[in-house]
């Protein structure tokens, strides 16, 4: 494993980093680790594989992330998601929502760390890509030595690597939507497990909202995990093959970029896929420059529009200025 696999990897985020996102954060990055969003065991075996794990040959490296906590049904979910040609299998024991709990895994599966090495063990017997597993520090009442226990017996069983949400999920009391922010940050904590297992792959997630964070946070860890930021503002990305890759960008501008994903737009519409499922991605890439606004406006009332095509996203960029943005925020809107 290189030591640049987990330098820098964008967060599974439900509704969100759906292939189009992806797609078009590889046009801001091409060395960032990408995620899918949270895809159950079940739902591959009993459900629509191609809409579930297809992706395209740009997103690599990608991981899929699984839901589940029966072993087997694990493990035989994550053979289909390997043939299909993913880097990684990531398994899901951070997502606090009510929905993921009803379904016996997510977060709650921190109390259970025995299950959670027998499905680590599962899935390596059937996989010959990466395995690795997502998690928060704790859970409610644990105590910080309950993360050392959780990783010891999931690190026993195989795992590659733990990426930590640095906070507790608190199950009783809080929604998931608090539970992203309300429940204090302990980076510290995640520094420790890295201490206590150097040579395993630690990475660090919650909270980082900017790149200089982000920079500051990866020391003492092999790297960072980013949410929310990412998504919310994606211009971010194109500054993170320079920082953190010591490579140059796949584009140098924002415009250029978005440039690039028109084919794939195009493409996609070509097959029957809504013009809107796409453009919501965008939405945020212009933030910060005059005009976006306007930009952001055409798309949200237009790519909506039943027939909605290509020519939508390309009349949205001429209430941009003609100057040419990189990834750093330049003027107000």
């Amino acid at each position: 494993m290189s030591p640049d696999t987990y330098r820098f990897t964008i967060a599974p985020m439900m509704d969100w980093t759906d292939r189009h996102c992806r797609v078009l954060h590889r046009q801001l990055t091409r060395r960032a680790r990408l995620y899918t969003e949270m895809v159950t065991s079940a739902a591959i075996l009993h459900g629509h594989r191609d809409r579930l794990l297809g992706f395209d040959a740009i997103e690599h490296p990608i991981a899929v992330q699984l839901g589940g906590s029966e072993p087997q049904d694990l493990a035989r979910a994550a053979a289909i998601a390997a043939d299909y040609g993913y880097d990684e299998i990531n398994l899901n024991v951070g997502c606090p929502s009510e929905r993921v709990q009803s379904g016996a895994f997510g977060a709650c599966l921190m109390r259970e760390p025995e299950l959670v090495a027998d499905c680590v063990a599962a899935i390596k017997a059937k996989v010959a890509v990466l395995v690795t597993v997502k998690c928060r520090i704790g859970v409610d009442e644990q105590a910080p030595e309950a993360l050392f226990d959780f990783a010891e017996r999931v690190v026993a069983a195989g795992a590659d690597a733990l990426i930590v949400h640095a906070r507790k999920a608190w199950l009783k009391g809080l929604s998931p939507r608090q539970n992203r922010h309300v429940p204090p940050l302990d980076y510290e904590l995640v520094r420790a497990l890295k201490r206590h297992y150097p040579n395993l792959p630690i990475v660090l997630n919650g909270g980082l909202m900017s790149l200089a964070q982000m920079q500051a946070e990866s020391e003492g860890v092999d790297g960072v995990m980013v949410g929310r930021a990412a998504y919310q503002e994606p211009a971010l990305l194109l500054d993170v093959d320079p920082l953190f890759f010591g490579v140059t960008a796949p584009h140098a501008t924002r415009r250029a970029a978005l440039e690039a994903f028109i084919p794939y737009v195009e493409e996609k519409l070509a097959q029957g896929v809504p013009l809107s499922a796409m453009t919501r991605h965008v939405l945020g890439l212009f933030n910060g420059i005059k005009g976006a606004r306007a930009f952001r406006r055409h798309l949200a009332t237009e790519a909506v529009k039943e027939g909605a095509d290509v020519n939508v996203l390309l009349r949205s960029i001429d209430y941009l200025p003609q100057s040419e943005y990189g990834g750093c925020i330049v003027a107000a809107e």
